[in-house]
């Protein structure tokens, strides 16, 4: 079954990094583009950026130039380096991947940016 799991989330400084990864199984990866939403407290989820099985990229707006989406096909996994952190960026992170018509998200991964 399809199934993908979040990691490295945590606490971290304004102005720190983080990377966060998923690993995905149950799907040939390969084949499909995979995204990285969030939900910050009292907000919906947003969509923070994607990556095509072309490996072309997208990005929210709040987060072009600070967040880099990379996949590592031989590993079945997907990276969100997230780099100039702010408050605002406090929120639970979620893997997302689209098959056969549904959408499979993990179980998140917190990031708290705070000082």
């Amino acid at each position: 079954q399809v199934q993908v799991v979040e990691s490295g989330g945590g606490l971290v400084q304004p102005g720190g990094s983080l990377r966060l990864s998923c690993a995905a199984s149950g799907f040939t990866f390969r084949n499909y583009g995979m995204n990285w939403y969030r939900q910050r407290p009292g907000k919906q989820r947003e969509l923070v950026a994607s990556i095509t099985s072309g490996n072309n990229l997208s990005y929210a707006g709040s987060v072009t130039g600070r967040f880099t989406i990379s996949r590592d096909n031989a590993e079945n996994t997907v990276y969100l380096q997230m780099t100039s952190l702010k408050p605002e960026d406090t929120a639970v992170y979620y893997c997302d991947v689209k098959v056969s018509g549904f959408n499979y998200w993990g179980q998140g991964t917190q990031v708290t940016v705070s000082s």
